[in-house]
């Protein structure tokens, strides 16, 4: 990377504290890395304060407080508080599921904005075979209600699979009546264990299209609820360009101080440095991991030379080598990459599959067999 370019580094704009990997829920699309939950909380109350002091200080403005289930992390009222005292615009993360009865009304007097919940269906059934959880839904509900009690904005994130993807108009309904704000409805990116279930979770081409036409007549039928439909990499010919950039916008510190330009960067044969040990300026401007992919440097001859290098970077460097092996590689969703067969493959292989997905506690997968019809 050239003087000029490291000089033209801007502060990272927003940042993602994962308070925990624990999380009370197995969904079967997480992108987490397969192990992610022996990632262990090796970071104090003081710890994350002096995070939050040192990326304000840097210019950053809007905080994600994430996990795993961040309502699990004893210490959330009062990160928020402190949070909240430095002037960050706070954003819950949850699933809603795991915290302790009225810590949702003491975020809000800490000075919590606002609140990302997850909910997977309109159906408990289809609820509990995409999470393991049989009190997911009725939890969900009831935190989603108080959220809008105490007046707070509410925005759902919903991610399609195979198992979810026809009840949409369904799930738009219920969101609605919830009162949510927004709703994302996210065609899940295969990281992780996404990745491992993708030929019993990627929906079909048609199945698709008919979701998003779906999602249109809605659009025009509510006018209160804002309502985005992401579609999945693996039906795009160009890649997104990921996180704005790598070290250009992001910064994630996950449960034991690693600093990560996105949330699955750790799945790279790179050594991220740790907030424990380096400030985050030295981490953010120097250190070899957050400089590894700035510029174009590092590129292949097909992405260096690529007219649009400017708008994806060369595409997603955790898929460029979780389906290559190689993170220089062009992502392979690009159809000008070496290594685009692979996801055409992957995407032939899913819409003829049968397969059933897995849980993290393989134990339970049986689940699956009994409950295969209720999302039918």
């Amino acid at each position: 990377m050239s003087t000029n370019e490291k000089s033209a580094i801007k502060p990272p704009l927003w940042v993602l504290l994962e308070l925990t990997h624990k999380c009370p829920l197995e969904c079967t699309y997480c992108y987490n890395q397969l192990d992610f939950a022996n990632t262990k909380d090796g970071m104090s109350k003081e710890d994350w304060f002096k995070v939050l002091d040192e990326t304000r200080a840097l210019g950053a403005v809007q905080l994600g407080i994430s996990g795993g289930e961040p309502l699990l992390n004893k210490d959330i009222v009062e990160i928020v508080r402190y949070a909240n005292d430095l002037k960050f615009y706070t954003n819950l993360i949850t699933s809603g599921v795991g915290g302790e009865k009225g810590v949702l009304k003491k975020l809000k007097e800490a000075g919590l904005k606002t609140v990302q919940l997850g909910i997977q269906s309109h159906d408990e059934n289809t609820m509990t075979l995409i999470t393991n959880n049989k009190s997911a839904m009725k939890d969900k509900i009831a935190f989603a209600k108080e959220v809008k009690e105490l007046g707070m904005q509410l925005i759902v994130n919903t991610c399609i699979t195979r198992q979810n993807i026809e009840q949409v108009g369904e799930i738009i309904e219920f969101c609605d009546e919830l009162g949510a704000n927004y709703l994302e409805i996210a065609n899940i990116q295969y990281y992780g264990w996404a990745l491992e279930n993708v030929d019993a979770l990627l929906p079909s081409k048609e199945q698709l299209d008919k979701a998003m036409e779906v999602t249109n007549f809605y659009r025009e039928k509510r006018k209160d609820m804002k309502v985005f439909f992401v579609v999945p990499d693996y039906y795009e010919n160009r890649p997104k360009a990921c996180m704005n950039g790598w070290g250009t916008t992001f910064l994630t510190i996950n449960p034991d101080g690693l600093a990560l330009p996105c949330n699955t960067a750790n799945t790279l044969p790179i050594e991220f440095p740790n907030v424990k040990e380096s400030s985050v300026k030295e981490i953010w401007y120097e250190s070899k991991a957050f400089n590894f992919f700035r510029g174009d440097e590092w590129m292949n001859p097909t992405c260096r030379s690529c007219p649009e290098k400017e708008k994806d970077f060369g595409g997603c460097r955790c898929q460029a080598y979780a389906l290559t092996k190689d993170m220089h590689e062009a992502d392979p969703v690009c159809d000008k990459s070496a290594y685009h067969g692979v996801v055409k493959k992957i995407v032939e292989n899913a819409n003829k599959s049968d397969k059933l997905p897995i849980y993290r506690n393989k134990q339970n997968s049986l689940k699956f067999i009994e409950n295969k019809t209720c999302c039918s």
